[in-house]
């Protein structure tokens, strides 16, 4: 009798867990709806102005954008709420495994939590070594010397301009990385308002030709000190920092310590005013 009992009891348990899913799951579709809607609305858009020609389309493009922004916030929201109600059982763990990137340092930091049950699932060892290697670089830590070559063949260190009384971005990029180059105009932007108050730039290329990376570095206009040991994905940075995709980065203070990392968009211009106002 007692094990009847207990397999009905654990048969109760799965048809509320199989039940508490399909909850998230259709909180979730709802957000990825909205998205899609989001994204038809642009293709449809860029169909009609397709270099984004008229003042009202360029707009437009910031409204979507945010809006796929915030679409993506409360998407990571979720999934972080999902983890936190369920500590007992395996229902995080596609979330986590699909999502780990947009979660960030510290959202993988509370949805893998070691006393969890899902914890050792072998599907979030990726999530797993992403943690390591943000805790490699993350807030708080101090800068880890970066011994490479600049364009010129000289070899230099990352102390050269790190920890030397400014603020520091170390941005980890390639010539190759397309959404390295999507981002670069903003930190030129940034380089050129913050620079003469003291701030610096200094490029880690994971390139693996010195051709491509010097063109891209002249190209797009790119003033600041840079480094490499064109090793690609085999870059010292890769180890030393943790980094297993770019654009990345850490913002360092003029002591030599981290206090932000992989900020882009606006995010780095708020926290350059923050430092350095207006």
């Amino acid at each position: 009798m007692k094990k009847i009992m207990t397999l009905a009891l654990l048969v109760m348990t799965s048809l509320a867990v199989m039940a508490q899913e399909e909850v998230y799951k259709a909180e979730m579709d709802m957000l990825d709806a909205q998205g899609e809607a989001i994204v038809k609305q642009y293709k449809a858009l860029m169909e009609q102005d397709p270099k984004s020609e008229l003042p009202t389309t360029r707009a437009k493009i910031t409204a979507f954008s945010q809006m796929l922004d915030s679409i993506s916030d409360l998407q990571v929201q979720l999934i972080r709420r999902i983890a936190r109600e369920n500590k007992k059982n395996q229902i995080p763990v596609p979330y986590i495994k699909e999502a780990m990137y947009e979660l960030g340092y510290e959202g993988l930091k509370e949805v893998l939590d070691p006393k969890a049950a899902y914890y050792n699932n072998p599907e979030l060892e990726r999530a797993k070594k992403l943690l390591a290697g943000y805790e490699k670089r993350a807030p708080g830590k101090m800068f880890s010397e970066l011994t490479m070559k600049d364009m010129s063949d000289k070899d230099v260190n990352l102390s050269q301009w790190v920890g030397k009384g400014q603020y520091v971005l170390v941005d980890f990029w390639a010539s190759w990385c397309g959404p390295c180059r999507k981002e670069m105009p903003n930190v030129i932007a940034c380089y050129e308002k913050f620079h003469p108050k003291g701030f610096e730039v200094v490029g880690v290329s994971f390139d693996q030709k010195k051709e491509a990376w010097v063109n891209a570095v002249q190209q797009m206009g790119m003033s600041w000190p840079q480094m490499s040991d064109l090793k690609g994905w085999k870059c010292a940075a890769s180890e030393v920092y943790g980094i297993s995709s770019i654009p990345s980065s850490v913002l360092v203070d003029p002591q030599g310590k981290i206090i932000a990392m992989d900020l882009r968009g606006y995010d780095l211009v708020q926290k350059l005013t923050e430092i350095y106002g207006e």
